[in-house]
């Protein structure tokens, strides 16, 4: 997309677009996340006392669960496609807008792996202190079930969540609000709220510790222009969190297992 055709998009046709985007992905998650945690908040039940399963089992067939598993991974990238497609230049690089250029991918590679552990570690802290405090439900990563597939899908779940946050939270979301003519802070502050809320229904800590990344992401983001240290970091965390509870929840049951286990 050249520079004449950003400006014979008008700002509200570019609002349109964004809340066509949002509400086909994590615009939509934000307003069930927000039912949710009103739902949690009026039971009985305290918040550390209530669970949220991440990887739900879709089937109780092996093969029809796996199916499903990988559908549902597919169709919840395609937003990711379509913002792709909206931001495409004739020149290269295609998705410069979008932060996508892989000619330092080593870097990258690095980059996302130092900044997985810099918020990662801390993440987790955080989430322990908000459950003592009963501001955060005990997170369950995953309930399928073991079988042949259950790691690569799991592992497939933490690459849709690093790749479509990432692109449209923060490459995609800043480059149209900079088309909108936002400045800097409110932009990194509004994905970062974004990010806080769609992550509202596994309770307020995971809501504070989510925003904080988002600003940090943010502002690399801003700093670097470059996605892919973010995907990458995502993605680690999550993979690390998918495969690695069944052992953590095993090992250290009043810590990570779900309550009454």
């Amino acid at each position: 997309m050249t520079e004449r055709d950003i400006a014979a998009l008008t700002p509200t046709r570019l609002r349109v677009e964004i809340l066509l985007v949002l509400g086909l992905s994590l615009g939509a998650s934000a307003v069930y996340s927000v039912v949710s945690i009103v739902n949690r908040i009026t039971r009985e039940q305290s918040l550390s006392q209530q669970t949220a399963t991440l990887n739900n089992s879709l089937s109780d067939r092996a093969v029809f669960d796996l199916i499903y598993q990988v559908l549902a991974v597919f169709f919840d990238l395609v937003p990711v496609a379509l913002v792709a497609f909206l931001l495409w230049q004739r020149s290269r690089p295609h998705l410069g807008r979008l932060g996508v250029d892989f000619s330092r991918a080593g870097r990258d590679s690095l980059g996302g792996v130092g900044l997985a552990l810099a918020i990662g570690i801390p993440g987790l802290g955080l989430y322990l202190v908000g459950k003592a405090l009963d501001l955060t439900v005990t997170v369950v990563p995953t309930n399928l079930a073991e079988h042949w597939w259950t790691v690569p899908v799991l592992l497939l779940s933490a690459l849709r969540s690093g790749v479509t946050e990432e692109v449209i939270v923060v490459a995609y979301l800043f480059a149209r609000l900079r088309d909108l003519g936002w400045k800097t802070w409110p932009i990194i502050l509004s994905a970062a709220l974004l990010r806080g809320t769609y992550h509202l229904y596994q309770g307020f800590g995971a809501f504070i510790g989510n925003a904080v990344m988002g600003v940090v992401f943010g502002w690399l983001y801003v700093r670097f222009g470059r996605v892919l240290p973010l995907v990458i970091a995502h993605v680690l965390i999550d993979a690390a969190v998918f495969v690695g509870y069944p052992w953590a929840a095993s090992t250290f049951p009043a810590l990570f297992g779900a309550p009454g286990a």
